[in-house]
């Protein structure tokens, strides 16, 4: 080394000799040439990456802003898999390529509409409409049924303004499905019942009434045209009492009778439920046989499991990366109900695995928000609402992809946010609401919003604060208040007797005692 070279370290030294004792902190060790790329990312490792993640996920608004996400992208998804499935149909049928996605867009401004007014919505709002919204739906299923009685027996269409087209009921202009809001309505109704019980859940009896009589009600009235939509019930039912720390013999026994029931109802079918016939092949037999033992499918018969060979050659032809967003053939006619119970597989066919895969990780996510929304939230209410409401929508999620790759039979139901229909949609909206309504009063949230609260104007248009926790802790029930005896309650200032113990603090003649 040279004298000059000699110099140059030494200057190095004392500069860095003059940083640590300027600052009070040993100077950053120098990386050697080549040995890392940028300085912004050469501390950037799994761990940091994990410790990043964490620290996003303990903000006051996290399980807020991942559920508006979610939901968003999966309405967007939608959305846009609803044109690509009718675009070429409505424009061969009417000239009109957007006229589906018009009326799916008109939908989902109601929903947002709803989303909007049930995130506004307090707790005692939504305790208070479970009793009206339930006895609405009764009265819209009792309806329905009657209306398919009548046509099945006696060939009557129309009473009035009044008729049913298998799962949806016509009044007059007005179309809806009371199944979908019969969910949401017993998600609050269920909440609410569960919620007042609070420990005497223990109890045979406290489960048996009034719960169990109106489920099965509800199941039957369901069931009886729409088994799958029954099956989401019965994901939404285990949920609430899942959430509510009910025994492990319960549901063993809810197995047993929920098994019990579901046989009963495919066997109807052969009477003319659902979309069955009398004295016709029972078609819900059909799907269960042919998922347990599929038959090949040059050997398959055209009604027996047309719908699933047509899936899975949309997923084979899809491939890892899909043909291209509009680029799918199959749902030229050939998948049934594309747009609406086959949306999956039209998102197999174009978007391929990725998008997929991007599908199912939103409803993970929204699975994890839900569930994270009813662990933190005080009130018993919010908490069984939250994880009611989480077990039907992914619940829904699972059963209809399951049946579209074919892990679960075909049941009919709808994908949630992305098939087509306007009942489920708006239904699915509110109920996203009431639950963004639920992450907002987290305790950590509401300490955040009431610390910096937002403009007046926004608490006005957007949302209002929620209310502040108290001082306990959240979950932790009031401690009980000792009963004071009689004799000593007019003594408040009596000191209280101390037994001796063992430790040697007591008097003499207390240790000889």
């Amino acid at each position: 080394m040279s004298t000059h070279e000699r110099s140059d370290a030494t200057e190095a030294r004392g500069t860095e000799v003059t940083t640590e004792a300027t600052t009070g902190r040993p100077a950053a060790p120098r990386t050697p040439e080549g040995s890392g790329g940028p300085p912004g990312l050469r501390g950037l490792d799994a761990a940091g990456g994990l410790a990043a993640l964490r620290g996003l996920l303990d903000r006051p608004l996290a399980s807020y802003y991942l559920l508006l996400s979610s939901a968003g992208l999966l309405l967007l998804i939608g959305l846009t898999m609803v044109f690509s499935a009718t675009s070429v149909r409505d424009y061969a049928e009417g000239g009109n390529a957007t006229a589906t996605l018009a009326k799916q867009a008109i939908f989902a401004v109601i929903g947002i509409v709803a989303f909007w007014a049930c995130q506004r919505l307090p707790t005692r709002t939504f305790r208070a409409v479970a009793w009206p919204a339930l006895g609405v739906s009764v009265v819209l299923l009792l309806l329905l049924n009657a209306l398919m009685a009548l046509q099945s027996l006696a060939g009557v269409r129309r009473i009035g303004p009044f008729y049913a087209d298998l799962n949806w009921l016509h009044l007059g202009p007005i179309q809806l499905q009371p199944s979908e809001l019969a969910k949401f309505a017993l998600v609050l109704w269920g909440a609410d019942v569960i919620a007042r019980k609070g420990a005497k859940l223990g109890w045979w009896r406290e489960l048996a009434t009034p719960l169990f009589p109106v489920v099965g009600l509800l199941f039957v009235l369901v069931g009886y045209n729409d088994l799958g939509t029954m099956l989401c019930l019965l994901a939404l039912v285990v949920g609430l009492l899942w959430a509510a720390g009910v025994r492990l013999r319960v549901f063993a026994t809810l197995t047993a009778v929920g098994l019990l029931g579901i046989g009963l109802l495919v066997a109807v079918a052969s009477l003319g439920a659902g979309s069955g016939e009398r004295g016709a092949e029972n078609y819900r037999l059909a799907r269960l046989t042919n998922f347990i033992d599929p038959p090949p499918p040059e050997q398959c018969k055209l009604e027996e499991c047309y719908q699933m060979v047509q899936a899975r050659y949309a997923i084979e032809n899809g491939g890892w990366f899909g043909t291209g967003l509009g680029k799918s053939t199959l749902k030229w006619e050939w998948l049934p109900a594309a747009e609406n119970d086959f949306i999956f597989a039209v998102i197999a066919e174009e978007l391929g695995v990725v998008g997929c895969g991007v599908v199912v990780v939103l409803f993970a996510v929204l699975a994890y928000t839900g569930l994270r929304i009813a662990r933190r939230v005080a009130d018993p209410f919010r908490r069984l609402a939250a994880a009611g409401a989480t077990a039907w929508l992914v619940g829904q999620a699972v059963i209809n992809i399951g049946g579209v790759v074919g892990l679960l039979p075909l049941t009919g139901v709808p994908l949630p946010f992305i098939s087509d229909g306007g009942s489920a949609l708006v239904v699915t909206l509110a109920a996203i609401g009431m639950l963004a309504s639920f992450a907002r009063a987290e305790p950590d949230a509401a300490r955040a919003l009431h610390a910096r609260p937002p403009a007046r104007w926004v608490r006005l248009v957007w949302a209002p604060l929620p209310p502040l926790p108290g001082r306990r802790r959240a979950g932790a029930p009031p401690a009980a208040r000792a009963r004071v005896p009689r004799e000593r309650r007019g003594d408040d200032q009596a000191a209280p007797r101390v037994r001796g113990d063992r430790t040697g603090r007591g008097s003499a003649n207390e240790r000889r005692r």
